[in-house]
């Protein structure tokens, strides 16, 4: 995802509500997200779907990636050679 650019990708929900049509089309050719501020706060972020499913498919990868560390460190990893054996065998099938 690209980062904000702070310039264009901020704007009030009056200007968002008036611009509801030009504020997605920039999100989707930009592929950056648009913070939409509420009393002057950030109170939402547009994200083009693409991103999001991107975003949300590094989320799924690293929290898998947290759960088999500590699968390993709790002593339930398997040797590589014994897990390589196990799935050649399903494969087989």
């Amino acid at each position: 995802m690209q980062r904000l650019n702070l310039d264009q990708d901020i704007k009030p929900l009056s200007e968002f509500r008036a611009n509801v049509g030009s504020c997605i089309q920039q999100v989707r050719s930009t592929h950056r997200p648009l913070v939409i501020t509420q009393h002057g706060k950030s109170a939402a972020v547009l994200l083009d779907v693409a991103e999001y499913e991107t975003l949300m498919e590094r989320i799924e990868l690293l929290e898998e990636i947290q759960l088999a560390e500590r699968q390993v460190e709790e002593g339930k990893g398997v040797e590589h050679d014994e897990a390589r054996s196990v799935l050649l065998k399903r494969l087989k099938k």
